[in-house]
């Protein structure tokens, strides 16, 4: 493992909001320079957006944004400042019309914790940070760090607050955080050297080709990035669904972390353990972790064991650890970690 190097795991911020006006367009009336204002803050900026009928989808310097009318996620990588979006986004909000109805934060363990600025350096400073954010009327709150217990330095911290004792949220939400790429695959996210024809975007589209990415939802509309020397972001667009990939590769601290919104109900093609089983594959690590979030669905054991015996069949990866919370006003997470089954 690398002393330092350029911190992969992403904290991630998803704030749901109450439509007062009812406007269609709602947050997405936002406009750019006051989103570019907040990313200054949080300190990255927009190198690619895309964008259709029901959200706006931007690649950022350091991971994605999305926008919604009513729903806005915004998750970054390094050693940015997340927190510092959320009274800025809410003041924006409020101009259009819209209060805060919930707040969920969350984020893996970090590879160079010591590197984190305050107050990411302790998940309890970014709990107290987040709650001197929120409205009052966010009463139902609370703060978890789920550990795994074959691997308790890759715990899984989550902070939620709910104007509401029931979710409203019908999109399951699934996160995975790989680390240890296979050498090879990884090869795939950098850069051509001595070849000035590819820009970010045609060396972006040619990653997401050789890699295989293109293949994990074959009806999405892929807006892709390359970083230089190496790494890679992308935000899928695919109706009212979205995924976001993002690759740091250098050997040592190689990470990729893969996140979508899915319905219980899909099947075929975007069943979820096939969804994920495609998306693992592209990258082969040797350390893997599932975090499933059940908004307004209910928590359904089957699709999380269905998931680990399609990961274990495809591409030999047994779950190591199962651990599941609940959090009042925004559903249950289930936190899987699976390693390969020769470990």
């Amino acid at each position: 493992m690398a002393v330092s190097g350029f911190e992969g795991f992403e904290k991630r911020l998803e704030l749901r909001f109450f439509d007062d006006d009812n406007n269609p367009m709602g947050l997405r009336l936002i406009d750019f320079e006051s989103l570019d204002q907040v990313l200054n803050e949080v300190q990255c900026t927009v190198v690619s957006a895309v964008a259709n009928r029901s959200f706006d989808a931007y690649v950022l310097s350091e991971s994605s944004l999305f926008v919604y009318p009513t729903k806005i996620i915004i998750k970054t990588c390094g050693t940015t400042q997340l927190l510092k979006s959320i009274r800025p986004l809410i003041h924006l909000a409020r101009n259009l019309g819209l209060t805060l109805r919930a707040c969920r934060y969350s984020r893996g363990s970090f590879i160079f914790p010591k590197a984190q600025p305050f107050p990411y350096t302790s998940f309890k400073d970014e709990v107290i940070v987040v709650e001197e954010s929120l409205p009052k009327s966010l009463c139902y709150r609370k703060a978890s760090v789920i550990t795994p217990s074959n691997n308790p330095s890759r715990a899984w911290h989550v902070f939620t607050a709910s104007a509401d004792v029931e979710s409203d949220e019908p999109v399951v939400v699934v996160e995975v955080c790989m680390t240890e790429l296979d050498r090879v695959n990884a090869l795939s996210f950098f850069r051509r050297k001595g070849d000035e024809k590819y820009n970010s975007d045609s060396a972006g589209k040619e990653m997401t080709r050789l890699s295989g990415i293109d293949m994990i939802n074959a009806n999405a509309f892929i807006c892709d990035f390359a970083f230089d020397p190496c790494g890679y972001s992308m935000n899928g667009v695919d109706g009212d669904r979205y995924s976001t990939i993002h690759v740091t590769p250098e050997d040592g601290f190689s990470y990729a972390s893969f996140e979508c919104g899915l319905s219980l109900y899909d099947d075929g093609h975007n069943d979820i353990s096939e969804v994920l089983s495609r998306a693992i594959d592209v990258f082969r690590p040797s350390d893997v972790s599932i975090a499933t979030t059940y908004g307004g669905e209910d928590y359904n054991h089957e699709v999380t064991k269905r998931v680990e015996r399609v990961l274990a069949k495809k591409l030999g990866l047994k779950c190591r650890s199962r651990h599941m919370d609940e959090f009042p006003g925004s559903g249950t997470v289930v936190y899987q970690s699976f390693t390969p089954r020769r470990k």
